[in-house]
C-alpha cells in the first residue's frame, strides 16, 4: 500500500508499523471494547489496527499526522460509518491535546455513553505527553491499551527510587492500575526499530482517583518536585510557582505528611504526592 502511494516510513515522525496481525488483535481484544465505547486511536497509519477497532467500538476517532497515510486509511475505510478520521497532530502543545480531537470526542459522547479508550500503536515521540494529557483532562480516558517503546513501558510501570521512575509513573500509579501485556521484539515492526517495544494496559481506578482532591494542583505538585528530582524536597519547595508559591510553611506540610524533607523527589510514591497536594490545596483554599 505504501509503495503504490509513493510513501516511505518517516523517521522524523517515529513511524514503525506493527505488521503482526495477531498482535494487533491481541491489543484490540485486551481492551474489551463494547459497542457503546469511544476509541481514540493515535497514529492509525494505514488503518490495519483501525479495522479491528471499528468492528468492536461504537465510534473510533482515528488520528494521523501524515497526510498520505491518512488518505490511505480514508480510502480503505470509505464505507465505514463509525469512524472519524482526523489528519492532525494529536498534540497542540506538550500539555494540550488537539482541540479538533477533543471536540470530536465530546461530540461522540453525545451519542455513545460508554468509556473513552485509548487503543493505539503510539508514535514514539508522542506517547508520554498523549497519555499524560488523557490522565489529567479535561478529557480523560477510562483505560489505555498501547504499544510503546520498551523504555516508555518501563517508565509506566516503574516504582519509586528506580532509574525509570518519573512523572508518568506517578500519574499512572495515582490514578489506576498499569501492567505490561507483552514485550515485542523489533522483528514484528516495519521498518524494524533499534529497540524493543511493549504492549501496556492502564485502567482508571475510581477509588484511587477520589483520593486526589484537586487534579490541577496534584499535577503542579508532581511537576514541581519531579522537575528537580536530584534536589532535596526542601530545596524544590523554594522553587514553587503559581498556586504553590502561596505556601510559606513547607516544613509543616512535610511533617504532617510524615515525609522527610531531606529526601529526593524520586524517592516518594504516588500516595506521598497525593498527601502533599491535598494538604496544599486545603492551605491555599483557607488563605
Amino acid at each position: 500500500m505504501l509503495a503504490s502511494a509513493g510513501v516511505h516510513p518517516n523517521k522524523r515522525l517515529g513511524q514503525h508499523f506493527l505488521i503482526d496481525l495477531n498482535l494487533m488483535r491481541l491489543l484490540a481484544d485486551s481492551a474489551n471494547i463494547n459497542n457503546n465505547d469511544i476509541v481514540l486511536e493515535v497514529g492509525c497509519g494505514t488503518g490495519s489496527l483501525t479495522e479491528a477497532l471499528i468492528e468492536k467500538a461504537g465510534m473510533v476517532i482515528a488520528v494521523e499526522l501524515d497526510r498520505k497515510l491518512a488518505e490511505i486509511t480514508k480510502s480503505r475505510l470509505a464505507n465505514v460509518e463509525n469512524i472519524e478520521l482526523i489528519n492532525t497532530d494529536i498534540l497542540e502543545s506538550k500539555n494540550t491535546l488537539s482541540h479538533i480531537v477533543t471536540n470530536a470526542l465530546e461530540s461522540a459522547r453525545k451519542k455513545y455513553h460508554g468509556r473513552i479508550l485509548l487503543v493505539a500503536n503510539l508514535p514514539y515521540n508522542a506517547a508520554s505527553p498523549t497519555m499524560l494529557n488523557l490522565l489529567t483532562g479535561p478529557i480523560t480516558a477510562g483505560a489505555m491499551y498501547v504499544t510503546v517503546q520498551k523504555e516508555v513501558a518501563d517508565r509506566m510501570t516503574a516504582v519509586p527510587a528506580s532509574s525509570d521512575y518519573g512523572t508518568l509513573s506517578i500519574f499512572l500509579s495515582a490514578a489506576g492500575d498499569v501492567k505490561t501485556i507483552r514485550v515485542l521484539k523489533p522483528t514484528v515492526f516495519w521498518p524494524q526499530p533499534l529497540v524493543d517495544s511493549a504492549m501496556v494496559s492502564f485502567v482508571h481506578d475510581q477509588a484511587k482517583l477520589r483520593r486526589i482532591e484537586n487534579m490541577e494542583l496534584f499535577s503542579q505538585t508532581v511537576h514541581l518536585f519531579m522537575g528537580h528530582r536530584r534536589k532535596t524536597l526542601m530545596a524544590c519547595s523554594k522553587l514553587a510557582r503559581g498556586k504553590l508559591a502561596k505556601i510559606d510553611n513547607w516544613p509543616e506540610i512535610f511533617e504532617r505528611c510524615s515525609i522527610n524533607p531531606a529526601q529526593r523527589p524520586e524517592q516518594l510514591g504516588a500516595e506521598d504526592y497525593i498527601a502533599i497536594a491535598n494538604l496544599s490545596s486545603s492551605i491555599i483554599t483557607s488563605t
